[in-house]
């Protein structure tokens, strides 16, 4: 069987919501990381056969086939495609998922995958009330679906009602959630100043480091905000930041490798995508890990280490219990609570951080899931060369 290898990685910085990153047009924004890749990899960027970037809210800025845009901003040939994924949070792990599916099948040699997104410029869930507004459509998309409201009833679809499922089924207090919100910040504090992050990052301008993580937290300051729902738990000291930011990797066969002269730093062991409750939403994670170590016959002690996306502390805290995972492998680096949840570029900047951390610290496997709109979650786990 052909094997899919990842050659180069990089990211910018996560920048805050109207931060330093946030006046930047998105095409700008992925040709920076596109223009870097190719470098880093110096490879002829006329042999790269498709770019696949992920990004949501593909409206203003961010519409018209952003990957496209970002190849041609970057001043690379005009002569390779690209196509923009939405599979909501979890769109550049899909990204990586089909690059390296036309790796795997044979059909390709050289692509790249990525994602992109401004949320300052676009915020969430923005898209779609443009689109709807001047229709006179009000209601979300799942109103007026006669099967749906079969099947789901007129149970709100919203993430933070999600999350608070999680809390309240996995019996996840606010204290739990806070404490790990809090670790997620000192990691993140700590990798930046050991300079974890040097290596997978590429400037922007002014912008060298990621600018969530907050320095000065406290639980005492977490504790005095108030939960986003009614009688909840959830704070957004417990969620995952509105951020910019893009990334990119290169993927390769065999072939490619050997026809330029590439470096394999990983290979791609394992991807798939499983669905679960899409009212609950973001527990998705927990049967996808699953399904992906019994197709793999691995079990979760042979993953050394895991990156699972932070939307909400009580997604991981939920993973963990269920999975009984080791703590100390997973997001040792902080998370999103801390560092930020570029949505479209979430999945590829996870990835990129994954594979840096596995040469940093020698470990063989790392594994890779998010949560993701409609009750889903990709997993990917990645073998270091």
């Amino acid at each position: 069987m052909a094997d899919a290898y990842i050659v180069e990685a990089v990211r910018t910085p996560v920048g805050r919501r109207k931060g330093g990153l946030g006046a930047v047009h998105p095409a700008d924004l992925g040709a920076h990381v596109l223009k870097e890749l190719i470098a880093r990899a110096g490879v002829d960027p006329a042999a790269v056969e498709d770019v696949v970037l992920g990004c949501l809210d593909t409206v203003g800025p961010q519409a018209g086939d952003i990957a496209r845009t970002a190849w041609l901003a970057a001043g690379l040939p005009e002569e390779v495609p690209g196509v923009t994924v939405d599979r909501q949070c979890g769109s550049s792990q899909q990204a990586l998922h089909f690059a390296a599916q036309g790796v795997l099948s044979g059909t390709q040699d050289l692509v790249v995958a990525g994602g992109v997104q401004s949320m300052t410029q676009i915020p969430i869930a923005f898209a779609s009330r443009q689109a709807a507004e001047p229709l006179g459509l009000t209601e979300g998309p799942y109103a007026g679906s006669e099967g749906w409201r079969a099947r789901y009833g007129d149970a709100p679809v919203n993430q933070f009602h999600g999350a608070q499922l999680i809390a309240d089924k996995w019996g996840i207090g606010r204290r739990d959630m806070e404490e790990f919100a809090l670790t997620s910040h000192r990691r993140a504090v700590r990798a930046i100043d050991e300079g974890r992050f040097a290596r997978e990052t590429v400037a922007y301008g002014d912008v060298t480091a990621d600018e969530g993580p907050r320095r000065d937290t406290t639980l005492e300051k977490m504790a005095a905000l108030a939960p986003v729902l009614p009688g909840g738990t959830i704070t957004a000291a417990c969620s995952s930041q509105v951020s910019d930011g893009a990334a990119a990797l290169l993927i390769a066969s065999e072939r490619a490798v050997a026809d330029h002269g590439l470096t394999p730093r990983a290979r791609v062991h394992h991807l798939s995508v499983r669905g679960e409750d899409p009212i609950r939403m973001l527990s998705a994670p927990i049967p996808a890990t699953a399904h992906a170590l019994k197709k793999t016959g691995l079990t979760i002690d042979a993953i050394d280490l895991v990156e699972i996306n932070e939307a909400f502390a009580p997604v991981v805290l939920a993973w963990l219990k269920e999975t009984g995972a080791d703590p100390e492998r997973v997001n040792v680096n902080g998370g999103a609570i801390a560092l930020g949840h570029p949505l479209g570029a979430t999945g590829a900047k996870l990835m990129t951080t994954l594979l840096h951390e596995l040469e940093r610290t020698g470990g063989r496997y790392g594994l890779q899931t998010m949560c993701e709109g409609g009750g889903q979650a990709n997993v990917t786990i990645v073998e270091r060369l």
